[in-house]
C-alpha cells in the first residue's frame, strides 16, 4: 500500500498530523497504532502491503541460507529498520550485520555502519522505492553490499547484486543471478534459488 495523505492517515491511525518538516526517525517508536511494518522515507510514513507468497518464501530462503553460511561474528536480521539519518528509517527485508550490532532486546533499529548487506525483495507497490530510492539512500549512508531481488518469468528469484563505490558513494552492479547465487563477498556463499518452495532451504 502506498502512502496516503497525512489527514487520511491521522483519521485511520489516530496520531497527530506531522510537523511541517515531516516525521523524524525516533517518531516510529513513539507514534501509537502504527502498522507493524512502517518505514520512514524522507520524513513520510510508508506502510507496506501484505506480503505475497513469493515475497515471504524468498525472504525465508535468503534468511535461512545466509544464517547457515555466515561466518562466526555475523548475524542475520529480518525486517528490521535502519536509521540512515533523522528523516529516513527504511526496513530492509533481510540484513547481515556484525553480531556486536545486537545492542539489546529493546533496540528497534540499526545504524548504517552496522549493516554489511541489505536485501530488498521487490513487490508491485514498492518497485520505485526498492529500485531507486532505497539503493540511493543505502549507498549514500555507506552500506557496502546491496541485493535487489525480483520475481523472474519462471517465478523464481532473480538476484541483482551491487557493491559500493566509496569514491562515488554509489552502487556498481556486479552480477545478475538466476537459479543459483554464488559469491565471494561479503563472504563465500552459495544459494540454490530454485529451492524457494522448499520448507527448509
Amino acid at each position: 500500500m502506498s502512502a496516503a495523505p497525512d489527514h487520511e492517515l491521522s483519521e485511520i491511525y489516530h496520531y497527530p498530523v506531522p510537523p511541517a518538516e515531516g516525521w523524524m526517525a525516533e517518531d516510529l517508536d513513539r507514534l501509537p497504532g502504527l502498522p507493524r511494518r512502517t518505514e520512514l522515507i524522507d520524513g513520510t510514513l510508508v506502510f507496506m502491503s501484505p506480503q505475497t507468497k513469493f515475497h515471504m518464501r524468498t525472504m525465508r530462503l535468503l534468511e535461512h541460507s545466509l544464517l547457515r553460511q555466515a561466518p562466526d561474528g555475523l548475524d542475520v536480521f529480518r525486517e528490521f529498520s535502519v536509521k540512515l539519518d533523522s528523516r529516513n528509517r527504511p526496513e530492509p527485508d533481510v540484513l547481515v550485520v556484525p553480531a556486536g550490532a545486537d545492542t539489546g532486546p529493546k533496540e528497534s533499529c540499526l545504524q548504517p555502519h552496522d549493516v554489511i548487506l541489505a536485501v530488498e525483495v521487490v513487490s508491485e507497490e514498492s518497485k520505485a522505492r526498492d529500485r531507486e530510492t532505497k539503493p540511493r539512500k543505502y549507498a549514500a549512508a555507506g552500506v557496502v553490499h546491496f541485493w535487489r531481488v525480483e520475481q523472474g518469468l519462471d517465478s523464481l528469484p532473480v538476484v541483482y547484486v551491487y557493491e559500493l563505490d566509496p569514491a562515488l558513494k554509489a552502487y556498481t552492479p556486479t552480477g545478475i543471478h538466476h537459479n543459483a547465487l554464488k559469491l565471494d563477498v561479503p563472504f563465500p556463499l552459495s544459494i540454490d534459488l530454485t529451492a524457494i518452495n522448499q520448507r527448509r532451504p
